[in-house]
């Protein structure tokens, strides 16, 4: 809508959620996105070439490559059910989490939310993997600080029809859609429905 503000800046991460993939017969499906409280940053570096190809003594022409993105979810504690749903930990009858050198990792929407001067802004990775999270431990010393896990995530493109990412913005028009982007995954063009 005209007149509407636009963000010029975004900062904080809030709200990240996680929904497991399941494929089968090439088909992708999305389980119910689960929250991942606690989240500190995220990074995401792009992946991909760029080839240059000389003709007429100059750069004729640039081929890029789009491979998705690499980076690191910084979280407060890796919740029990990533560990378990993602990365294919489980459960003693005792309620302790057994990692085994035989886990399969399951692959993963991730979503989230950025703050804006303006807005929020909401976003999604199609299709990625994790890596187990990484820890520190430290004494405590004249002040308690909080420790964080890391964990190494993967944003591929998705192999049915090679999206990366998307990301939304309210507007007065589409805002049913994004008042229920976390209770399933976002997909192109997506009609608001009831929850």
């Amino acid at each position: 809508m005209a007149g509407e503000a636009k963000n010029k800046v975004k900062f904080g991460l809030s709200n990240v959620h996680i929904a497991k993939i399941t494929e089968e017969d090439g088909e992708i499906k999305y389980g119910a996105p689960f929250a991942m409280p606690g989240a500190v940053s995220l990074s995401a570096d792009p992946e991909g070439d760029t080839t240059p190809f000389y003709a007429d003594n100059i750069k004729y022409y640039i081929s890029i490559s789009n491979q998705g993105y690499t980076g690191d979810l910084e979280i407060a504690m890796t919740p029990e059910q990533f560990l378990k749903d993602i990365l294919g930990q489980e459960a003693d009858t005792n309620g302790a989490i057994f990692e085994t050198a035989d886990d399969i990792n399951a692959r993963f929407a991730l979503m989230g939310e950025i703050d804006g001067d303006a807005r929020k802004r909401r976003f999604i990775y199609f299709d990625c993997t994790a890596t187990r999270p990484s820890a520190e431990m430290n004494t405590n010393e004249e002040s308690k600080e909080p420790q964080t896990d890391t964990i190494s995530i993967t944003m591929s493109p998705r192999s049915t029809d090679r999206a990366i990412k998307a990301v939304i913005e309210p507007t007065e028009e589409n805002q049913e859609v994004y008042n229920t982007f976390f209770t399933k995954v976002y997909e192109k063009n997506a009609a608001s429905e009831a929850v």
